[in-house]
């Protein structure tokens, strides 16, 4: 019987945590909901009422017509797929290519102290400025936009990732070793997960900064894709269009950031909250 009411005030307490929870999770989606409806509002009130000019900034109706008019026209899609393929390319190949590289110069030592001042480098260098070379050398299609959003990601991720490789506690790696593992399981059973958290974080950043790349590829080159509206929207002074690019950008941006979200959630469960 005591057993029994200890069991029953564990699953108590554990129900009021959840409940609590649950209401706070809805209150923050409450207020994300307002705010963003406030923002349009004002926007909307703001253009409408001559605060400020309709022919820089639109107003939300106004997009909205401008993304109806893209959607029923057939063209929405295809700029929208062609950008999000891309991006995704950048992404992966950025996030695996600069873990792969951490991993690379911490198993070699001497190959991270001859390398480490040329990463410094090319962090430091605007990768803007590669995208002409990456024309050049790729040719002016999709795989010069993509190797635009992987240099954004590659170098950031590889210095990231390397950093939190070198500060796991050295006494977790005397452990495995001590147990006879070798340099190969220390990595997989201490060094990896302990770099979980890390890995996540850079994958968030890298969708922002995958974005950037690749917007900045069509820019330079590109004939389909919501960078090349955005350019396009400038060249005809149509801003609406430049507006409508961009919101689709944020909201498929944040669609990248939420399934981000959720292999946090299952890599580390309760990590947000701690």
């Amino acid at each position: 019987m005591p057993e029994e009411r200890e069991h029953s005030w564990i699953r108590e307490l554990e129900h009021k945590y959840r409940s609590r929870a649950a209401r706070i999770t809805l209150v923050v989606r409450i207020l994300q909901i307002a705010l963003f409806a406030a923002f349009i509002i004002l926007w909307e009130t703001a253009v409408r009422s001559g605060w400020i000019d309709e022919l820089l900034f639109s107003y939300p109706g106004k997009i909205a017509r401008m993304l109806g008019e893209l959607a029923a026209s057939g063209s929405l899609l295809p700029h929208t797929m062609t950008t999000v393929a891309e991006t995704t390319a950048g992404f992966v190949l950025g996030t695996l290519g600069g873990t792969a590289l951490a991993a690379l110069l911490w198993w070699f030592p001497v190959v991270s102290r001859v390398l480490d001042p040329y990463l410094v480098v090319l962090n430091s260098m605007p990768k803007v400025a590669l995208g002409p070379i990456f024309i050049v050398g790729f040719g002016p299609g999709y795989l010069s936009i993509i190797m635009t959003a992987v240099s954004v990601t590659i170098i950031i991720t590889t210095l990231t990732i390397y950093g939190r490789f070198r500060e796991i506690d050295a006494n977790y790696l005397k452990v495995v070793r001590l147990f006879g593992g070798t340099r190969g399981q220390v990595f997989r059973l201490a060094v990896l997960p302990g770099s979980l958290p890390t890995i996540v974080s850079a994958l968030k950043v890298n969708v922002g900064l995958s974005w950037v790349g690749v917007i900045v590829g069509e820019f330079l080159t590109a004939k389909r894709g919501l960078g090349y509206l955005i350019i396009y929207g400038f060249q005809v002074f149509n801003f609406t269009l430049v507006l409508s690019s961009l919101i689709v950008i944020g909201a498929v941006a944040a669609v990248m950031y939420g399934l981000v979200s959720l292999i946090e959630a299952r890599l580390s469960p309760g990590y947000r909250d701690r």
